[in-house]
């Protein structure tokens, strides 16, 4: 079941998951005015436009920062502002493709292309949980025929399913199964 609080099932869905966000490949380089905002943008989350004017200053200064990526994307996913989530996902998508040297279309990339088979590798991962996320809200969106093309190529370059792209696939088959009946 796919529920507006970002759950899939009883599985919190989170595209960098705080293992990924404390390392130190996604913290460095972050200005600390930047991680300032980031900052106040937690402590007013409550106060939504407050909060993402504190995105986006910290966005202005570090546009492609990964960490600041990841603040963008939870805000909006928490609010439920799926279509603004989404295409934060589509920028964090290129920003991991970038990083991994892959393909930017995301339907490129190939299982050799990095090292996707090791959970230990945190840029690979980063590109996997990421590339879930995607399909997620294309679930979420009523986007499903793209929400399972992107489910498999993460099976594809996950076929040990670590990151478990067969909980959206198995997911999408009972909401199709639903509309069939």
């Amino acid at each position: 079941m796919l529920t507006g609080d970002g759950a899939v099932g009883n599985q919190a869905f989170d595209p960098g998951a705080d293992e990924i966000l404390s390392s130190p490949v996604f913290g460095a380089g972050l200005p600390p005015e930047a991680e300032r905002h980031l900052r106040e943008a937690a402590l007013t989350y409550h106060l939504d436009d407050v909060a993402e004017q504190h995105l986006f200053e910290a966005r202005r200064i570090a546009p492609t920062h990964v960490a600041v990526l990841i603040g963008l994307y939870r805000f909006y996913f928490y609010k439920t502002r799926l279509e603004e989530t989404l295409e934060i996902a589509k920028s964090c998508l290129t920003r991991a493709a970038i990083d991994n040297s892959l393909p930017l279309d995301w339907r490129e990339v190939r299982p050799g292309d990095a090292n996707f088979a090791s959970y230990d590798a945190v840029l690979p991962r980063f590109f996997m949980f990421v590339l879930k996320g995607y399909a997620y809200l294309q679930l979420r969106l009523g986007e499903y025929a793209e929400g399972r093309e992107a489910a498999n190529k993460l099976l594809e370059l996950d076929p040990t399913d670590k990151v478990g792209a067969t909980l959206l696939i198995s997911v999408l088959d009972g909401m199709e199964a639903e509309d069939v009946d």
